[in-house]
């Protein structure tokens, strides 16, 4: 159960500049998750998981992936009915272990939100690169490609995060129906590239369907399928945006759930179809490229449908961006409100309700990554950061159960030992089969966050759990 101390402040907060608007429906959930997850992950990484690790076999990769995600959302759409707060994972490990492993997840959280919009901003210039060059248009390759790709910085990149967060500065309620109706825009262009990709299918493409091991683990046969299903696990990070939401919906208790689930349910779906797809189009050792559903297109030889391919998949890349940068933002807010960071954090404006500092550093911290870092190490950061939270989801969910048996839940997960339990399970299962450079540099990451709790956190701290 929440601390006291904890409550006594969240209600002084009220009137003082901390309180969200409340204005999102179960529609508009489903539509953020919708936006979050259906990006990066269904536009460019799909190429690169079936290039390098499981082949035509991807589409099990995300069969497991969205198998993992279906037993976290279970507990996510419990915590999320229960706990209707901004803050997501952070607020729910606060409310059940206290202050320093909530600041370690919030943390954490940052490498999911803030690393996954930058990495779907590389996505996204790679997209209006290739768009461009239909024109005639071309960037000088020093601003059009990190440094660990050849170039000084991905400027379209860093163009793209600053104009979503300065959309996102100005009003949740503009931001989420400009984000529903590019939505509604790249699921029926996703629908049309799998029916028109359909009637052009190559079988024989798919055989073998998991070519064999080359003696390395990850490099295809099942360790690449679950390798392939640990990296583009960072496809499915979008449906948590709907629980840092929660604290903005007039109905949480009823639609946090139907967000969360609705969400994860229809990207599992059109995940696992592109995949089929684009792998009996094109050889999958021809899909590592920044745009691989554009070079599918380009085998169905459809004049025009490639450029409309292009403009559907900016459109996902952008809505993915805007609520990967919108969940972020809230996190932080959560965390300063609770005096772990400081603040101006958690000072929202007074007309809008929108917390626009937060928004901003956000911003500038995303875009300088999404300008220096490439891709694929990007993509692996975001995987690892993610499943560690979502342990944790399934943890907190057990540990409530025992610690506050009676509180109220709306939504309750089935079989919750089992669901947690085996949510854990599938979670360590993928963490395990990232590359271990992946896990050093969220060593690195943690140990910089524990220094600046040590700084700041623990003598700002507005609630008085132990840690």
């Amino acid at each position: 159960m929440a601390d006291p101390a904890m409550t006594r402040n969240e209600r002084a907060d009220a009137g003082e500049g901390r309180e969200l608007a409340r204005s999102l429906t179960a529609p508009g959930l489903v539509a953020i998750g919708l936006g979050a997850t259906i990006g990066a992950g269904i536009f460019v990484l799909t190429g690169t998981a079936a290039a390098q690790y499981a082949g035509p076999a991807l589409s099990l990769s995300f069969v497991i992936g969205g198998i993992a995600c279906g037993l976290v959302g279970l507990c996510y759409a419990e915590l999320a009915a229960m706990i209707p707060e901004a803050g997501s994972t952070y607020t729910y490990t606060r409310a059940s272990l206290g202050r320093l492993p909530a600041w370690i997840i919030g943390w954490d959280l940052v490498l999911e939100f803030a690393v996954a919009a930058a990495t779907v901003a590389v996505g996204w210039s790679g997209y209006a690169q290739s768009l461009a060059a239909e024109f005639g248009l071309h960037l000088p390759p020093a601003l059009a490609r990190a440094p660990g790709d050849g170039g000084l910085v991905n400027l379209p990149a860093v163009g793209i995060v600053l104009l979503l967060s300065a959309l996102l500065m100005r009003a949740t309620k503009q931001a989420s129906l400009v984000n529903g109706l590019l939505v509604a825009c790249k699921v029926a262009i996703i629908l049309a590239f799998v029916g028109v990709g359909a009637a052009h299918l190559r079988p024989e493409l798919w055989h073998p369907f998991m070519p064999e091991n080359t003696g390395a683990f990850g490099a295809y046969g099942w360790s690449g399928v679950f390798r392939g299903a640990a990296v583009v696990f960072f496809a499915f990070v979008g449906f948590e945006t709907v629980a840092t939401a929660a604290g903005e919906c007039r109905a949480p208790q009823r639609d946090a759930p139907v967000g969360l689930i609705g969400s994860l349910l229809i990207t599992t779906i059109l995940y696992v179809a592109m995949a089929a797809v684009l792998t009996g189009l094109v050889p999958y050792r021809d899909l590592n490229v920044a745009d691989p559903v554009a070079k599918a297109v380009d085998v169905i030889g459809l004049s025009g449908f490639s450029t409309v391919i292009k403009v559907g998949a900016l459109i996902g890349l952008t809505t993915s961006a805007l609520t990967a940068l919108y969940g972020q933002s809230r996190i932080f807010f959560a965390i300063a409100r609770d005096g772990l960071l400081p603040e101006i954090f958690c000072r929202v404006h007074p007309v809008t309700r929108v917390p626009v500092a937060s928004q901003l550093v956000i911003g500038v911290f995303t875009a300088g990554v999404a300008g220096l870092v490439p891709i694929d190490v990007l993509g692996e950061i975001v995987s690892i950061g993610t499943l560690l939270a979502f342990c944790l989801v399934c943890a907190t969910v057990l540990i409530l159960r025992r610690t506050a048996p009676d509180r109220a839940r709306p939504f309750r997960v089935p079989a919750v030992t089992l669901t947690a339990g085996l949510g854990i399970l599938s979670c360590v299962t993928l963490m395990a089969a990232l590359p271990a450079d992946t896990w050093i540099r969220l060593a690195i990451w943690l140990a910089i966050g524990l220094a600046i709790y040590a700084g700041y956190g623990r003598r700002h701290a507005r609630f008085s759990r132990s840690g």
